[in-house]
C-alpha cells in the first residue's frame, strides 16, 4: 500500500513537471534542445582547442565571431595572450 502511494506521488510530480514544461514551451520561455549539429544560426562562441600545461595552467583557443583568442588560464584568473583574425581554413569549418 505504501509503495503504491509513493509510486503514484512520483508519477503525479512528473506529470505536473511535464505539464509545466509544455506550458512554458508554448509561451516561448523554454526551447527544446536538439542535436548539436541542428542549429539554425552559426555559433558565435566556440572553444576550438585546449592545451593543459600543468594541473592549474592551460591555454585555450577560443573563436568569438570572426576573431581567434588565445587565453591563458591559471589559479588567479584568465589572461588574454593574443587576438587574431579568424581564418576559416585553419578553423575547420
Amino acid at each position: 500500500m505504501d509503495l503504491t502511494r509513493q509510486i503514484l506521488a512520483i508519477g503525479f510530480v512528473f506529470l505536473l513537471l511535464g505539464g509545466a514544461i509544455w506550458c512554458l514551451r508554448r509561451k516561448g520561455f523554454v526551447r527544446a534542445v536538439g542535436k548539436p549539429g541542428s542549429r539554425r544560426t552559426p555559433r558565435r562562441l566556440e572553444a576550438a582547442e585546449r592545451l593543459a600545461l600543468t594541473p592549474q595552467h592551460s591555454l585555450h583557443l577560443i573563436r568569438v565571431a570572426n576573431r581567434t583568442l588565445l587565453v591563458g588560464a591559471h589559479p588567479q584568473g584568465l589572461g588574454l595572450l593574443a587576438s587574431l583574425p579568424w581564418d576559416p581554413k585553419e578553423g575547420g569549418e
